[in-house]
């Protein structure tokens, strides 16, 4: 029997792009579609860019969706790459009318600013770690590493896939189902920045406009430590984010974390809460940075303490292999303390309800 051609097209809608999360027949992407005598089925897509590092998804996607329709014996999946008139097509088709330069966050995206006073306090590691958590209850999350001059995203991660080019849209790299930015993503190696804050301003600006986030719940910034120029950017360009401030138990840390919790409310960031970082060691529950810093936190910003995470040594393992302590020890007592913090994150988007109603009569 041989394949019915519109059987064949609408398997074609299940591939899904792994970068743009869209169908590459919503995309224009499908250039020819063949059904030959014998059931083979040769289909040529167009990438937007030549090297596309990520285009064995399409072969596997494909394989798998064509090979489903009755009377397919085989598939051959080419690559060709698209034109320029078919990239700014395609770059018009995703902005959906939103004129370059304008904010690509979508108002039903929440950001979630992940600050802290000061450096060390283990922010960047909790921030890659409770994007997968939060992935982990079916959110499509973003994260932003705004930390210009220390950003470490991509080395938490494991990502060294460079950012594409379309037009003068940035496509940010995947992990998963994460979408990432950084500015490391586009540096020789371990190169420095050394940049004055207007240059700060505009690549933010540049991240949050030129990039393509498409439809996210969640977009999670990673935060400088301190209130400098990010902060106060941040603040300018997306009024509506919130920020988590984090702190280690000690009141040194504490009381700077204090400052950044203020420098976010004076910008109009809702404080949603605080989290108490390297709370005690793991096994033994010794507070190896003293006690009570989280929650005195929690009481002079006016915010509750979300989460009290232990220090546990597969946290610093899995940063330094790339990977989440998800990946690496998902029984781990850091995991738990993260999944928690995920669901205390979760319920405090504005219009969740946070306890059970009357039920009236």
């Amino acid at each position: 029997m041989r394949p019915d051609r519109d059987a064949i097209l609408k398997a074609l809608e299940q591939v899904i792009d792994p970068e743009l999360r869209r169908p590459v027949t919503e995309l224009d992407m499908v250039r020819d579609v063949l059904v030959e005598e014998d059931g083979t089925v040769s289909v040529t897509i167009a990438l937007t860019v030549a090297g596309c590092p990520l285009r064995h998804s399409f072969q596997e996607q494909a394989s798998q969706f064509l090979g489903e329709v009755p009377g397919v014996t085989g598939v051959r999946l080419g690559f060709d790459v698209m034109t320029p008139e078919e990239k700014t097509a395609l770059v018009s088709r995703l902005r959906g009318g939103r004129p370059e330069k304008e904010i690509s966050i979508t108002a039903g995206t929440r950001v979630l600013a992940v600050a802290s006073g000061k450096g060390g306090v283990g922010k960047s590691t909790l921030t890659a770690n409770l994007a997968y958590a939060l992935s982990a209850l079916g959110e499509q999350v973003g994260v932003l590493d705004a930390d210009v001059y220390g950003h470490s995203i991509p080395h938490m991660l494991g990502i060294r896939q460079k950012p594409i080019a379309v037009d003068e849209m940035i496509v940010p790299p995947v992990r998963g189902d994460l979408k990432l930015m950084s500015i490391g993503f586009f540096l020789d190696e371990n190169a420095p920045i050394m940049w004055r804050g207007p240059m700060l301003h505009r690549a933010l600006e540049q991240f949050l406009s030129d990039v393509h986030w498409g439809e996210l719940d969640t977009l999670l910034v990673d935060m400088p430590p301190g209130t400098g120029d990010v902060a106060m950017s941040l603040g300018q360009l997306l009024p509506r984010a919130e920020a988590l401030v984090v702190t280690t138990p000690q009141p040194a840390a504490q009381q700077v974390a204090v400052r950044a919790a203020q420098m976010a409310a004076k910008t109009g960031m809702r404080i949603v809460g605080a989290v108490e970082n390297m709370s005690y060691l793991v096994g033994t529950g010794q507070e190896l940075f003293g006690s009570g810093g989280g929650q005195a936190l929690a009481d002079e910003i006016g915010a509750p303490l979300l989460g009290r995470i232990p220090l546990d040594p597969v946290l610093r393992e899995a940063a330094d292999q790339g990977s989440t302590v998800f990946e690496l020890a998902p029984g781990s007592e850091g995991a738990a303390a993260i999944s928690a913090l995920a669901d205390a994150v979760a319920a405090t988007r504005a219009g969740t309800i946070r306890k059970p109603l009357t039920v009236l009569g």
